[in-house]
């Protein structure tokens, strides 16, 4: 389809290359149709094809042969029937199994460990990522080994292969039983996971990881070997006894080596007699390697070649013809289902959905179904056999998809279960994976009611287990119809309908109880009104009328800015400017938490300015270079200026006959260059006038390059050449040959004496400016190289190609430096920072990425283009970032991260403690090797150093006139220090026994200091004596006092914060909730709330009151280890063991802002006393000052209304506010919407 699109482009050029507005004028297609036709991405119809054609005068019979040509050449290469060899030397997406040892190569190291570390631990976990294959190697790797007689270790009495399944406890209790003989009885589990994914019942989840770990026990004669997928190492660590299991016997399945990716190749065709050519080794070694969960990928893609094979011999054409590692899966899928009828088609949707269970923060995972459920879930009356027949012995729908799915061995099919080979599937089909996001709700909602329906079955049919409620409201919305809706089982449309007429039911009976409520209202009227004035009586019910009204109106305005705010948050990644505009009009419905929360979110997002700049595609972007300009061109032959900070339409430069591919501007920003279909022209961006005119390209010009001194101007054109013109003149100084076909991009290096190109024949071409002879030919990309750049330093050298990779060479040495991959299409632009930290990439998948060039790691996926981005550039401030895309539209982002005012560094050791003066004009911070440092809070500078080598500072505390500075460390030493010299004054406790936690009083008069764990002691500090000692029931972990000093709160291992009254000793309240171990406590200004940080990720707020859990705030995947209120109570820091610092607003729970700099965990944060800065501290011994002023809701409005531009279009409002047509939302934007 490539080479079909690249002949109707040739065609248009000789047809003289007509703008595809013009084109769209003699069609009936717009130009946007006619321009994605030959975009390359598929195969256009045949009437879009031919009306391309006809618009460029070709011949329409001839192009309709040739199209139908393409069309074979597409489907060409299909996969021949598995009946020509039933043995193929590999099994594709299945795993391995026990009789498999014969064909399972390239893991003999990895199988020795395992089963050297199982015969010596009596539980085993084995952990890999999906597709790692732990599977295959329980079963084909260690069982074979086990089985083997070894010296000195007994033969196992019995090896038994399980899945845990819903009901783990009650389907395998039989197996916990021990075999009889001599040896142990082995318990294989593979995909352990399903604990979590699939048994809900958190008691027998508990009973049945009990009695696997119980195995520990040698009296059992019970050995467990355990295949876990490694994103569930967190949910397995939850539980004590698995966790000292996995500490003690824990084997992580790290991806194969060179070495053995051969063997996994070469040896299983070498079994069968076949041969795998080299190059095709090479290629398959260099697009696994290192690659996590690539295996199941690659053996699919080699059973697809092995299909294709040219006689005995494995080829690379076959190959690339099976769609290659990335997508051979996809391909299968993909020819399958299109191969199937239009009504199996729908019906294969709904099994594989059923055979999916959609992950809630964790992926995806694949689902074992009864038969029966599938049958029953195509819409029949579901009375089947159980085995895919109906009652009179002939083959379901859903049966003979199932078969069709089964054969390409998508789905594995057991006597009465099916589930998807491997959940590779889900990752590699993008089709599922569209279904899957495009339902993932209703999805979460079939499960919970496919489970809802099964208990209720099991439990005779009870009322008790009906849906009620919300529940049964949400499973309405999901499934309306339920009697006849097609994806419910027979058994799930009983449960619904019964669960719909006891709803029924239950309001018959609550309406007459309300209609004989009215009838004795109404006599109780009668009588009151021989007694009221009847004007009373009036006023009295229209009064009551208009508040019932005016609760109704708020209630209803309540609803729908929760409904608009929960429908925000769920297009925050994949629509986010529609997800912004919902949050905005969520907030102005009704300001509830829930729309609060969404506005916070969609203001933090990085875009910072959209509109649309053509009535096509916009085709390049250039920002000046003083960043206050952008420059964009495209199909209409329009060259625009627009204003960058307001998105104001400045000045139309141009008016070309042809498209105008791509605008540079000149070093001094005097001067844009614009290309055309063949000529280059300057233009004076003050006046709008031409400056000069080039000479003319054979062929369309693609691509210019201003030199870095502004003197020569470097264009590359379709017909393989590159000219570099003098600008002052006009004149060619040079004509660079040696691409073969177009070339696609032009860049100077630092200084401008080398020119980097590169085009269409996969190359990247160095040239020397002064002399126009070639320096080098880089070679690396498997496509057509779109575009180049050059790193501000000029040393390095990156490359995009329309094999989805970025490249990043060294210039000097031409060689890769790395190959960046996460692109899911054609990468089409790409930009250096001007400080070169960061690359910005652009394609076809419609993301923008920026990559750190020293790691080649993603920092962030910009997502926002509804169609695929044509440009990238970076503005003079280093985070500016402007883009532009197929979609009409440019965007102007913010990429900087929200970065510390001060850094402040010197401290030598990882800070603990942080803490500032009354006056906030000093910060003290304290490092783990016993340092304090006193900071000017202004300026960063310190301002003394205190030195107290005996131990860590622990807590800190500044007198009234803030001329004394109090510390305490783990030895209980306390010292004053003169704050002016840094001198101690004296030291009035001190004590062989060491501390865990400490605090002081804001008076400073009281310590608190916990020892032995459980023991916490108030002490006096001027008298140096202990006053009371407070006896905790658990491990205390943290504790600190409130603002009067009459309060200490305590946070402890097991979860809970106690309250203490300080003049007593005695315990003021218990505060306990689900939560881990408290290792961070805080409390509220007007000592109302408490905040605990939790091992678990979590920070609880509680009312000190009440007792009461107010919220649980959540953001993070390590412990809280920090927390502190803002002066005035509104909002609560964190920090924890991730390197990042949260702000929450307190009121309503929602996260305000994510702080990134610490690169190690934050153990200390502090507000100062005006609430505008906070200070942390972390363990890379940095302390870091942060403004805190974040915006309030009318300042995110109008951020928002101000970066997307527009309001809601009709037809979003249809969808979104069908009740709502008219309200407030950003109209005063509304112009530049429809620009």
């Amino acid at each position: 389809m490539e080479r079909f699109a690249h002949e109707l482009r040739a065609l248009r050029r000789g047809a003289g290359a007509p703008t595809y507005r013009a084109m769209a004028a003699d069609s009936a297609y717009s130009a946007t149709t006619l321009a994605y036709a030959v975009a390359g991405e598929k195969l256009p119809s045949l009437p879009v094809a031919l009306a391309y054609v006809k618009a460029c005068g070709g011949d329409p019979g001839w192009w309709e042969r040739r199209w139908r040509e393409a069309r074979v050449e597409e489907a060409a290469h299909g996969p021949r029937d598995d009946a020509q060899d039933a043995d193929p030397p590999y099994r594709g997406l299945a795993r391995f199994d026990t009789g498999d040892q014969e064909r399972f190569f390239g893991r003999d190291r990895l199988t020795a460990e395992l089963v050297s570390l199982a015969r010596e631990h009596r539980v085993t976990t084995v952990f890999g990522p999906s597709g790692s294959g732990k599977s295959s190697l329980l079963r084909a790797g260690l069982i074979p080994c086990l089985r083997q007689p070894a010296s000195g270790a007994p033969r196992p009495a019995a090896i038994r292969v399980l899945t845990p399944g819903p009901r783990p406890v009650r389907t395998h209790e039989r197996l916990f039983a021990p075999a009889p003989g001599d040896g142990d009885t082995w318990l294989v589990v593979d995909q352990f996971e399903e604990v979590f994914t699939l048994c809900h019942d958190a008691g027998e989840r508990q009973e049945f990881i009990d009695r696997l770990v119980s195995a520990r026990t040698p009296v059992l004669r019970l050995r467990v070997v355990l295949g876990v997928r490694a994103d569930f190492y967190g949910r397995c660590l939850q539980h004590r006894g698995l966790a000292d299991a996995i500490r003690e016997a824990n084997l992580p399945v790290v991806p194969m080596s060179p070495a053995e990716l051969r063997e996994a190749i070469v040896r299983p065709a070498a079994a069968h007699g076949l041969i795998v050519e080299r190059a095709l080794t090479a290629r398959l070694i260099e697009e696994t390697l290192d690659e996590p969960g690539c295996l199941p990928l690659t053996s699919h893609a080699l059973l697809e070649t092995w299909r294709r094979r040219q006689g005995r011999t494995l080829t690379m054409a076959a190959y690339e013809a099976s769609g290659r590692v990335t997508g051979a899966l996809a391909r299968t899928a993909e020819d399958l289902y299109t191969q199937l009828p239009e009504d199996q088609r729908e019906s294969a949707r709904r099994i594989l959905l059923r055979l999916i269970t959609p992950g809630d923060g964790v992926p995806d995972t694949r689902r074992p179904v009864r038969r029966a459920e599938l049958d029953g879930g195509d819409g029949r009356d579901g009375r089947d056999s159980g085995d895919g027949t109906d009652t009179v012995g002939a083959a379901t729908p859903a049966a003979r998809v199932l078969d069709r799915l089964a054969r390409a061995r998508l789905v594995t099919l057991d006597h009465d279960t099916a589930e998807l080979t491997h959940e590779a599937v889900i990752t590699g089909w993008p089709r599922l994976r569209a279904w899957i996001d495009e339902d993932r709700e209703r999805l979460r909602c079939h499960r919970r009611l496919t489970e809802a329906a099964e208990a209720w079955r099991e439990l005779g049919r009870d009322a008790g287990a009906l849906y009620r409620g919300t529940r049964l409201a949400t499973a309405d919305e999901h499934f309306p119809k339920a009697r006849t809706h097609p994806e419910l089982t027979p058994l799930e449309r009983d449960f619904l309908a019964a669960s719909t007429a006891a709803r029924d039911q239950e309001q018959r009976a609550a309406a007459r109880v309300t209609r004989r409520l009215r009838r004795f209202t109404a006599a109780l009227s009668a009588l009151l009104a021989l007694v009221l004035a009847a004007t009373l009586i009036a006023w009295q019910q229209s009064r009551d009328s208009d508040r019932e009204r005016d609760r109704a109106r708020a209630a209803q305005r309540v609803a729908q800015s929760r409904q608009l705010a929960a429908q925000s948050a769920a297009l925050l990644d994949s629509d986010p400017d529609l997800a912004a505009l919902l949050a905005v009009r969520a907030h102005r419905t009704a300001p509830t938490p829930e729309a609060a929360g969404s506005l916070y979110a969609a203001a933090e997002l990085p875009l910072r300015r959209r509109f649309t700049a053509a009535e096509g595609p916009v085709l390049s972007v250039a920002v000046s270079p003083s960043g206050r300009t952008l420059a964009t061109s495209g199909y209409d032959g329009v060259v625009r200026l627009w204003d960058a900070t307001t998105g104001r339409l400045r000045a139309d430069l141009s008016s070309e006959t042809g498209d105008v591919h791509s605008v540079a501007f000149s070093p001094d920003g005097r001067t844009l260059a614009a290309s055309g279909d063949t000529r280059v022209r300057l233009w004076n961006v003050t006046t709008g006038t031409v400056r000069r005119a080039f000479p003319r390209h054979t062929d369309a010009v693609f691509t210019l390059a201003f030199s870095p001194d502004g003197r020569t101007l470097a264009s590359g054109s379709d017909d393989g050449t590159v000219r570099l013109s003098d600008t002052a003149t006009g004149r060619t100084r040079a004509t660079l040959t040696g691409h073969e076909g177009e070339v696609s991009k032009v860049a100077f290096g630092r200084g401008g004496r080398t020119l980097a190109t590169s085009g269409a024949d996969r190359t990247v071409r160095l040239w020397d400016t002064a002399t126009g002879e070639p320096r080098g030919t880089l070679r690396g990309h498997r496509g057509e190289v779109s575009a180049v750049a050059f790193s501000p330093d000029g040393r390095t050298l990156a490359s995009t190609g329309y094999d989805r990779t970025v490249r990043l060479w060294d210039a000097a040495r031409r060689r890769t430096r790395a190959v960046l991959r996460g692109h899911t299409g054609e990468v089409s632009t790409v930009a250096f920072s001007p400080d070169g930290r960061t690359l910005a990439t652009g394609g076809a998948d419609r993301t923008v990425r920026l990559w750190n060039p020293a790691d080649g790691r993603t920092r962030t996926v910009l997502t926002g283009h509804t169609a695929p981005v044509s440009g990238v550039a970076f503005g003079p401030d280093g985070h500016t970032l402007a883009t532009s895309g197929y979609d009409r539209t440019v965007r102007r982002w913010d990429t900087a991260p929200q970065t510390p005012r001060t850094t402040l560094t010197g401290q030598g050791a990882p800070v603990s403690l942080a803490a500032y003066s009354p006056d906030g004009r000093i910060l003290v911070t304290g490092g783990t090797d016993g340092s304090v440092r006193l900071w000017n809070a202004a300026t960063g500078r310190t301002r003394a150093t205190l030195t107290d080598r005996t131990g860590p500072v622990l807590a800190v505390s500044f007198s009234r006139d803030e001329h004394t500075l109090t510390t305490v460390n783990d030895t209980q030493r306390v010292r004053r220090w003169d704050v002016a010299t840094g001198r101690p004054r004296s030291t009035s406790v001190d004590s062989a026994e060491a501390v865990v936690a400490a605090a002081i009083s804001p008076d400073g008069r009281t310590l608190a200091v916990v020892t032995g764990q459980r023991t916490v002691r108030l002490w006096g500090v001027a008298a140096g004596r202990a006053r009371t000692e407070l006896d905790h029931p658990g491990a205390v972990l943290a504790l600190t006092f409130s603002r009067d000093g009459r309060t200490l709160a305590t946070g402890s291992a097991d979860g809970s914060v106690r309250l203490w009254d300080v003049g007593s000793g005695t315990p003021r309240a218990t505060l306990t909730g689900p939560a881990d171990a408290v290792g961070a406590v805080a409390v509220s200004p007007d000592g109302r709330t408490v905040a605990a940080g939790s091992d678990d990720g979590t920070v609880r707020l509680w009312d000190t009151a009440t007792g009461r859990t107010r919220a649980t705030l959540t953001d993070r995947t390590g412990q809280v280890l920090a927390v502190a209120f803002s002066p005035e109570g509104r909002t609560l820091a964190g920090g924890g063991a991730d390197g990042t610092v949260r702000l929450w607003d307190t009121a309503t729970g929602h996260l305000r802002a994510r702080l990134s700099g610490h690169t190690e965990s934050v153990r200390a944060v502090a507000f100062s006393p005006d609430g505008r800065t906070l200070a942390t501290g972390g363990e890379d011994a940095r302390a870091r000052l942060w403004r805190t002023d974040l915006p309030t809701p009318a300042g995110a409005v109008r951020r928002i209304c101000h970066a997307v531009g527009r309001d809601l279009t009709r037809q979003e409002r249809a969808s979104y506010l069908p009740d709502q047509r008219r309200g407030r939302g950003c109209q005063q934007l509304s112009a530049v919407a429809s620009r």
